[in-house]
């Protein structure tokens, strides 16, 4: 039986440091949830209600053909930054949306929608209604497309987004699928991967490989809007099993195309 492909959104987000750096949020998954242990980023699967058109209306300065355009598929393609924004608030509440929304200012009022939101005894779409969100699609850009290996038995089909936010933002795990978060940068993030402090899946490591290439969130972020349509190719790592031992092959590397 062939194991279903779920989409899925996961977002990155950067703050910039005072002598020019930058720095990226990561997060370590419980033992309970999917990934369990690992350092990643926040994100999960697509909701069904993060494609409902009434939902779309609250996106500030995107249309859904144009989002569906910039990765590269017929429509709903709105869904995955709707996704990314509701998994990061309930996640790390980090609401990204326009700072003008009153509720922005509201700390205590914000807290008490995200653990409703995690209660399941609200919806997204409820904060937007209530609050009159305008969420910032705009400021999130796609930046890989992973897919999970045919050997794994929950696969997903991975979206994954840049998000800058204020050098002074904070964000919390939630306590439940999440056990640690902080703020790192890029390069000490690979070091610590390098030396067993950190556990991490290969697209997670690559990202941030990719971002340690750049020296500020607004040259990552700029190069990434700067591709244009439907400029990411969807990575699906292959394996197969020799002696023993699973060896895996990436797109474009000697023998991927006979696996």
């Amino acid at each position: 039986m062939t194991t279903p492909i779920k989409p899925a959104a996961t977002v990155i987000l950067m703050r910039e440091l005072k002598e020019g750096d930058f720095e990226i949020f990561m997060v370590k998954r419980s033992n309970r949830s999917a990934f369990g242990s690992l350092h990643v980023f926040p994100g999960g699967k697509l909701d069904p209600e993060d494609s409902e058109d009434d939902l779309y209306q609250y996106c500030e300065g995107m249309s859904d053909t144009e989002a569906s355009k910039q990765i590269g598929i017929e429509n709903n393609g709105l869904s995955f930054w709707i996704a990314c924004i509701r998994e990061c608030f309930e996640e790390a509440g980090v609401l990204l949306a326009n700072p003008e929304n009153l509720i922005m200012q509201d700390a205590e009022k914000l807290d008490k929608l995200r653990t409703e939101l995690n209660n399941k005894a609200i919806t997204f779409k409820d904060i937007c209604v209530s609050e009159s969100l305008s969420l910032r699609v705009k400021n999130i850009v796609p930046c890989a497309h992973w897919i999970t290996p045919a050997i794994e038995p929950k696969r997903f089909d991975t979206r994954f987004f840049l998000a800058k936010v204020n050098s002074e933002q904070l964000a919390t795990h939630d306590g439940f699928e999440l056990t640690e978060s902080f703020w790192i940068k890029p390069m000490d993030a690979l070091k610590k991967f390098q030396n067993g402090e950190m556990n991490m899946i290969l697209p997670t490591i690559k990202n941030i490989e990719k971002l340690a290439e750049f020296s500020s969130s607004t040259e990552a972020f700029n190069y990434f809007n700067d591709l244009g349509n439907n400029a990411i190719p969807a990575i699906l790592p292959k394996f197969i099993k020799r002696d023993g031992q699973w060896i895996g092959f990436l797109p474009g590397e000697e023998g991927y195309e006979n696996v």
